[in-house]
């Protein structure tokens, strides 16, 4: 699979990805400036965490009208995979390619610490390496991932089984329904707040997150 990581001024965890892509795909992926404005051939994007443009406006704001954006929703329209990770999520939902939005955490507090997943489906190419249901843990840093849409939105999310995770412990930030992941209509599309690139081997403390990575290298 081949993988392009989106790098905005002020991300700063695309070596934290590429170490992610080289352990389950065996493979560079490729850097890519926010200002370039076409993509090369490739099966997926991810655009990773940080605070693009210093979180100036709203979270993701600013990087959701970059020259790439556009080849991003292209490649979105084609079919192509795209992963968004905490600041990339915020990204995804700013550019319109996925509902809803990532508010201020409930406790008006930045977050760091582990927390702990549910699995909701099995079935895509981003968890098939999971079994459903399943407990994992991952970290998160945050301070706008607060999950929030319209009631009609959580009902369609819902009802169409786009969600790929759920706070499994403790709802810390506040997302609507526990939400801490969800996909888009043709589930080619995820967005996730906390970081599974950060547990990928033994010696980062556990390899709960690897195993998103492996379920997109075997797709």
């Amino acid at each position: 699979m081949k993988t392009g990581i989106l790098i905005f001024p002020g991300i700063n965890r695309e070596r934290d990805m590429a170490i992610a892509i080289r352990a389950s795909f065996g493979a560079e992926p490729q850097m890519i400036w926010h200002k370039e404005t076409a993509l090369p051939a490739l099966d997926l994007v991810i655009i990773p965490g940080g605070f693009s443009f210093g979180d100036y406006l709203r979270c993701g704001a600013m990087a959701a009208q970059s020259p790439i954006m556009a080849a991003v929703k292209a490649h979105a329209a084609s079919g192509g995979y795209i992963l968004g990770v905490c600041n990339g999520f915020q990204i995804l939902t700013e550019a319109g390619l996925l509902p809803g939005a990532l508010l201020r955490n409930a406790g008006l507090r930045f977050l760091s610490m582990d927390t702990r997943l549910t699995v909701e489906r099995t079935d895509t190419a981003f968890t098939s390496h999971y079994q459903q249901g399943q407990t994992i843990r991952a970290p998160m840093a945050h301070g706008d991932g607060n999950f929030f849409a319209e009631p009609k939105t959580l009902a369609y999310l819902e009802g169409e089984n786009l969600i790929a995770f759920r706070y499994a412990d403790a709802n810390r930030n506040g997302s609507a329904n526990n939400i801490a992941g969800i996909f888009s209509k043709n589930l080619r599309i995820l967005g996730l707040m906390p970081h599974p690139e950060d547990l990928v081997d033994p010696l980062m403390g556990g390899t709960d997150g690897k195993r998103l990575f492996d379920s997109l290298a075997a797709a």
